[in-house]
């Protein structure tokens, strides 16, 4: 199977590049895998596709404040710097502060080039690393995170070109607890306050784990058959609570919703004998056509870019034919698409 399989025509104007307020006002398509049907709703509608043999798993993961801006210090030319993680680190770790960290940035970042972000913090970059760079910073610690919280901005997706105020504050889940991630699960960002307690009103129960989120949400696939490429490994964590909630959903035939893609894949990740284990560490798990599910029953995802791994496992849980033809009428319909776009339910 090649990832040319995966393409579709996606016209611009349908890319979404500010969020819909209210949040749960997007469109919503839902999909019923069995019969092929499709319905066309408003997202606060789901409440009415849910009842309480359901359990909801969400990802409470928090985005980190990573995109930094400033100027190169020999010629003030614009530079910007993404934050990927610590230089011994697989993930972003947000317990740890040093000087050296993993980034990717713009211009072409050259060795030995300092940037310069405000009048106490700078960086040089002193090795290069494919697409990657390594800066040392000045500080670190502390001194380091506060610099970084305080002039960093959230990094959004690099197809949202001129981005407002409003697509900053909205680019972080209403229940975003554990900070890690390079970006949002942007399943979970059409959840309101009031739409959780309509949901739970209904005897529906909410459960969380955590996936930070990496640089490889960024990249697209650079070979030409699936099975040659390898996902960039993310942290994961699934607590004891949240796997024997599940379990027990499980055993009683309870419908187990993923809100996301990353939560599919902690959750599959962790599987064995159609229950989940309680674990933390990390994963690349790829899933494609072909890949036999034994946790998620149900999800809850947006409309994906052509050719990523991410429209890949969906077509995994619903077969390829039946998404394309999903996406088909999503874009006769002028659905909105990618990070701050419409959702789709997945029953």
């Amino acid at each position: 199977m090649e990832i040319k399989e995966f393409d579709y025509c996606l016209p611009k104007e349908l890319i979404a590049s500010e969020p819909v307020l209210p949040r749960d006002h997007s469109k919503l398509m839902v999909l019923e895998r069995k019969s092929g049907k499709i319905v066309h709703k408003r997202f606060y509608e789901i409440v009415d596709f849910l009842t309480d043999n359901d359990i909801l798993v969400f990802n409470d993961t928090k985005v980190i404040n990573s995109r930094l801006y400033g100027r190169k210090k020999e010629t003030k030319g614009k530079a910007e710097v993404f934050l990927v993680r610590q230089e011994d680190r697989d993930f972003f770790d947000y317990d740890w502060w040093p000087e050296n960290w993993v980034i990717i940035g713009k211009p072409n970042l050259k060795e030995g080039w300092v940037i310069q972000f405000d009048e106490e913090l700078e960086g040089e970059i002193i090795k290069v690393l494919n697409y990657e760079r390594v800066i040392k910073f000045n500080l670190s610690g502390d001194q380091l995170k506060e610099k970084i919280l305080s002039l960093g901005l959230p990094p959004l997706p690099p197809y949202i070109k001129q981005p407002s105020k409003l697509s900053y504050k909205n680019y972080q889940t209403i229940f975003a607890k554990k900070a890690g991630s390079v970006a949002a699960p942007t399943a979970s960002l059409h959840f309101t306050e009031e739409l959780i307690l309509k949901i739970k009103e209904k005897g529906v129960e909410m459960l969380y784990l955590t996936l930070h989120i990496g640089l490889g949400t960024f990249l697209s696939l650079k070979t030409e058959t699936i099975k040659n490429h390898k996902l960039h490994p993310e942290f994961f964590e699934i607590n004891e609570e949240t796997a024997k909630k599940i379990n027990e959903a499980k055993r009683n035939k309870k419908r187990v919703i993923a809100v996301g893609t990353t939560v599919v894949r902690a959750l599959e990740y962790c599987s064995h004998n159609n229950l989940v284990a309680s674990r933390k560490g990390m994963t690349e798990l790829f899933i494609y056509p072909g890949y036999k599910f034994q946790i998620v029953d149900a999800l809850i995802t947006n409309f994906h870019l052509p050719k990523s791994s991410l429209l890949m496992l969906v077509c995994a849980f619903a077969s390829k034919d039946l998404i394309f033809k999903a996406y088909r009428e999503a874009i006769e319909k002028k659905y909105r698409f990618f990070s701050f776009g419409d959702a789709m339910f997945i029953e």
